[in-house]
């Protein structure tokens, strides 16, 4: 079986944590749904009810939600390889708090909820697969949460430039600074002085 690139990307994705056999696969790639959404555009908007989990195989998205004043505040950033969406939108199958928009022209392969439920029942496997991602994206949450609470932004620059180097030169200085907590201009002090250590 010759796999197209994006196929390719989720099957290796997900075979870092199950074992599937060709036929597997072949089921897993007819249950997704391939989207494509242009800079700028949104691919999720807070008050809407998610449809997909997505698997991002080109481009980057923000996920972010905004506080009274209309002031953006970004939770992740999300590219190849990665997965994004709303989970507990998704599970729940109640609206979402969050906006998810193309910071660049993206593809994406995303899975439905039907699909995913008929997932579990026809390849049972794949609810480890799933458990998997979503400890990790949990680990991951709390992680950053406590970054907040406990590093100065200067340190939570550092640490995202280390831990996501992939992403950092992809992204606005502006929406740098909605993720790390701060004003753009305070973001532009700290990037000036820490390219300078």
């Amino acid at each position: 079986m010759k796999l197209e690139q994006s196929h390719k990307l989720i099957i290796d994705n997900v075979s870092r944590f199950i074992d599937l056999t060709e036929i597997e696969k072949q089921k897993y790639i007819s249950l997704l749904t391939a989207v494509k959404v242009r800079k700028k555009e949104f691919l999720l908007q807070a008050g809407e009810i998610t449809k997909y989990e997505y698997f991002i195989t080109k481009g980057c998205l923000k996920v972010y939600t905004l506080d009274e004043a209309g002031v953006p505040h970004i939770s992740m950033f999300a590219i190849e390889d990665y997965w994004t969406g709303d989970m507990s939108s998704f599970i729940t199958r109640e609206p979402s708090r969050y906006f998810i928009k193309a910071t660049e022209d993206s593809e994406l392969l995303g899975i439905s909820r039907v699909n995913y439920d008929l997932l579990f029942q026809e390849i049972p496997k794949f609810e480890r697969f799933y458990r998997i991602l979503y400890q990790r994206s949990l680990i991951s949450y709390i992680r950053r949460s406590n970054h907040g609470i406990s590093l100065t932004a200067e340190e939570r620059y550092i640490e995202f430039k280390k831990k996501y180097p992939k992403i950092v030169n992809r992204i606005t200085q502006k929406d740098l600074a909605g993720y790390i907590g701060i004003t753009p201009e305070f973001m532009s002090k700290i990037i000036s002085k820490v390219n300078r250590m």
